[in-house]
């Protein structure tokens, strides 16, 4: 890992959080992410399973967390389960936790070597009545192919059917959606090394430069400063790519005249930023690009003041949609009696502005959370309005991410240039 030691302290009440919600002689168990192969001996980057790593700060595969607060053994409260190193692994693939690291990590005491999972597993199957076992339960989930998790999910109905199993999913997402102090100090250093990223691009843009070029100066910035790398697939999306939503081919080259859309973010820790620019690939906004980035912009303020404790998400969705008609009406692209006249489920906006406003934000980019839950002190939340007009080609799209308080929020990206005057200024200093 780049990223400087977390500290256990903020995994031990992460579990301690856990413990509170689970039933009396309830057990849960959490495996780590596979390494997913691509072709020959070759393999994808291992990224963590997020859950386990909130509740133990242990990044590293054939993981898993065993958590059964009330059983009569105290040392198997909370048991981690290691790969077990070896002088042939440590010289192909490098040092992997030893017992105490592992300890010191997560504040977990009891730690064993994988091979001894099941055995351990068992004596402690015949003291649980139920037991919670995890899977990705994203909305916007889409898996194609069977995770470890699923596999200990079959493992555990055809070796334990009698058990009661219960879903762990919609307890993390209660628990995650709600950031501690230590979780904000870290998505804060992904905000801020996503903005070194963005200042050094505002100096680097120019007609000719290729987006590709871009991305590889995003890269360099992130990692320089301990990220692994971006948090999602970078968007490079200059002149009408910017109305893709998730266009990431970022081949084409920038040409004058043109606005370059930048939505990027440093992961750090594994916690994600999530920011979104638009700027002039020449460094100078023209009258029309002007007028609608200050729509765009003054959109996203209004909504930033909505996301306040209290507030829910379909209601705030709707207000946002309210502000961003009125835009575009101002802007000539809806006709105020053609809006009036609309059916209240299509809204017209739609057609300039078709994705949402907000979206949870934390150890995925796309974070747990519950739609239906109101908005809480600690919940973080991206603010990405958009206008997106084919025709013209043109595409702008501004992000920042939002932490709520208690007495209304904080803008974790406010340092982050946004005004029109401030990022002509900075593209062009000599």
């Amino acid at each position: 890992m780049k990223y400087l030691p977390i500290g256990k302290e903020l995994f031990i009440q992460n579990r301690q959080n856990l413990a509170k919600l689970l039933p009396p002689n309830a057990m849960t168990i959490l495996h780590s992410n596979d390494i997913m192969p691509t072709n020959a001996d070759g393999t994808m980057g291992f990224r963590q399973n997020s859950d386990l790593f909130y509740l133990s700060g242990v990044d590293q595969e054939e993981s898993i967390l065993l958590l059964f607060p009330s059983t009569h053994e105290p040392k198997h409260r909370e048991i981690l389960f290691l790969r077990e190193t070896n002088e042939h692994i440590a010289i192909w693939e490098g040092h992997k936790y030893t017992k105490d690291e592992a300890r010191e990590t997560s504040g977990i005491a009891t730690v064993y070597w994988t091979h001894q999972f099941e055995q351990i597993l068992h004596g402690l199957m015949t003291e649980a009545d139920q037991v919670f076992l995890n899977t990705n339960e994203h909305t916007r989930a889409v898996i194609d192919v069977e995770t470890r998790e699923l596999r200990f999910v079959k493992f555990c109905r055809e070796k334990y059917p009698l058990h009661t199993y219960r879903r762990l999913a919609p307890l993390m997402h209660q628990l995650r959606a709600i950031k501690s102090e230590k979780e904000i100090e870290i998505i804060q250093q992904a905000c801020n090394i996503t903005e070194k990223a963005f200042r050094r691009l505002l100096g680097f843009v120019k007609p000719g430069v290729a987006e590709y070029e871009i991305e590889a100066e995003l890269y360099h910035e992130f990692l320089r400063n301990r990220s692994r790398g971006p948090a999602y697939a970078p968007i490079i999306a200059s002149g009408a790519n910017a109305c893709v939503l998730h266009y990431i081919d970022n081949n084409q080259m920038c040409k004058d005249g043109d606005m370059l859309l930048l939505d990027v973010g440093a992961e750090y820790a594994n916690y994600a930023a999530d920011m979104t620019r638009s700027i002039p690939v020449n460094g100078r906004f023209t009258p029309r690009q002007k007028q609608v980035y200050n729509a765009v912009l003054r959109v996203m303020r209004k909504a930033t003041s909505m996301l306040v404790a209290g507030n829910i998400w379909d209601e705030y969705h709707k207000e946002v949609g309210k502000v961003m008609e009125s835009e575009l009406i101002g802007l000539g692209l809806l006709d105020a009696t053609e809006v009036r006249k609309q059916d209240p489920d299509r809204p017209l906006y739609k057609k300039y502005f078709m994705h949402g406003t907000s979206h949870f934000l934390g150890l995925d980019v796309h974070d747990v959370g519950n739609k239906y839950r109101r908005f809480e002190p600690g919940m973080v939340f991206t603010c990405e309005p958009g206008i997106y007009i084919p025709e013209e080609g043109l595409g702008i799209r501004l992000e920042n991410n939002i932490l709520i308080t208690k007495s209304g929020n904080t803008d974790l990206m406010k340092n982050i240039p946004v005004e029109t005057d401030e990022i002509e200024d900075l593209m062009n200093q000599a």
